[in-house]
């Protein structure tokens, strides 16, 4: 288990950022944690890009390199694989950023469904890509 000191599993920073959501985008970000959790124990996750008008940063998972961000837009949540590109994605989750060389994104709306065991398929092979670069 890790956190942003190195002792537990769920970092505090990313804990405070789900919970000043308050709606909606906030326990989906939740389930999704759970999930990416579920999937890659050893994972780590962290806030950065912390800026005045992003006082609590976007959530970021990594493992062997980083493998998403979770960010939170008024009519979505979306999820950012830096090198979702690279990534085989046989259940087509990736429904943004189609467009690049090298990011893909998953974007949920409220009330959007996401098939559990595929995302935590594509996560996994998002480490599995890291750890063969």
């Amino acid at each position: 288990m890790q956190n942003d000191s190195g002792s537990n599993r769920y970092a505090s920073s990313v804990d405070t950022k789900i919970a000043s959501l308050g709606d909606w985008r906030g326990e989906c970000l939740s389930q999704l944690r759970t999930l990416i959790h579920e999937a890659l124990p050893e994972v780590k996750e962290e806030c950065k890009w912390i800026k005045p008008s992003n006082p609590l940063g976007v959530i970021v998972w990594s493992q062997d390199g980083m493998i998403c961000t979770g960010e939170s837009y008024k009519e979505k949540v979306k999820l950012t694989f830096l090198n979702g590109a690279a990534i085989d994605d046989p259940q087509q989750l990736f429904n943004a950023s189609l467009e690049g060389k090298a990011r893909r994104a998953i974007d949920i709306a409220e009330g959007g469904e996401l098939d559990a065991l595929a995302f935590q398929s594509l996560i996994r092979r998002a480490a599995e890509y890291n750890r063969q670069r």
